[in-house]
């Protein structure tokens, strides 16, 4: 597989199409300058900027195993942009999200991924599996898979309750090295039984060289709020340091979805 480096476009949004009531974060379709309609995630939302730099660091991570994700843009959002928003919730967002933002191409006519109705073959269950538990993400479950079907393929979204340790940096470090105990929920975990080839096939895709190129794209100013990092560059290295961890562990969390597995079927 031929990897390049991540590319992340920058638009500006030109037109609030309508909310997303799904979750607290109160997601929304808007059109950008480039004609396209994009799923944006606020960083004005309750978990602010932490979620999108999950959404960002996860999206690209599970770009970099091959896995189908709508496109991530940077949205740019103008100081006037919500002033004629009529409902004053959505209003106090879109100010509160003034500036940098991310969004995710809107895949037309997708619909969500309804395990009983299509099955998937276990080596791409068990990467999305493996993917997951490496990225400590506990929001792929039966009632909430953050899967869609489109055009006959699986294409991942929402990655922003990844990396949770974020939320507070505290033991990060022990937390990288720890069982992913949410892992016994994920939607898929049933049909993943080749977790183990996928681990030995994803530690040589997922380089040092790689994780930096990733981490690089964080914007500077998602990270100025409440850091408990000195710069942004150390704060950018601290997620680097917590992905190398979690790799060198992954012989480990792969054997505890197996035994999880074991446990659910």
């Amino acid at each position: 597989m031929t990897q390049t480096t991540p590319d992340i476009r920058y638009v500006n949004v030109t037109r609030y199409v309508t909310p997303l009531r799904e979750g607290g974060s109160l997601p929304a379709i808007v059109e950008a300058d480039d004609g396209f309609l994009y799923v944006i995630k606020f960083r004005g939302a309750g978990q602010g900027s932490k979620a999108l730099i999950a959404e960002l660091i996860g999206g690209e991570i599970a770009r970099t195993l091959g896995l189908h994700i709508p496109e991530l843009v940077f949205a740019d959002l103008d100081v006037a942009f919500g002033q004629s928003e009529g409902d004053e919730e959505i209003q106090d967002l879109l100010k509160a999200s003034e500036g940098l933002n991310l969004a995710l191409h809107y895949l037309s006519g997708a619909f969500t991924f309804d395990p009983a109705v299509i099955q998937l073959d276990p080596k791409l269950s068990s990467q999305i599996v493996w993917l997951d538990s490496l990225l400590l993400n506990m929001d792929r479950t039966a009632r909430n898979t953050n899967l869609l079907w489109w055009n006959k393929e699986l294409w991942l979204i929402d990655h922003g309750a990844s990396l949770y340790f974020h939320h507070s940096w505290f033991s990060w470090e022990e937390k990288a090295l720890q069982p992913f105990a949410q892992i016994k929920d994920h939607v898929l975990l049933s049909r993943a039984s080749q977790v183990a080839e996928v681990d030995i096939e994803y530690k040589k895709l997922l380089t040092p060289q790689r994780i930096q190129e990733i981490v690089s794209l964080v914007p500077e100013e998602w990270l100025s709020t409440n850091s408990p990092f000195e710069s942004a560059e150390q704060h950018k290295q601290a997620y680097a340091r917590f992905l190398e961890l979690r790799l060198s562990y992954s012989g480990n969390f792969a054997k505890d979805i197996q035994d999880a597995r074991e446990r659910s079927v």
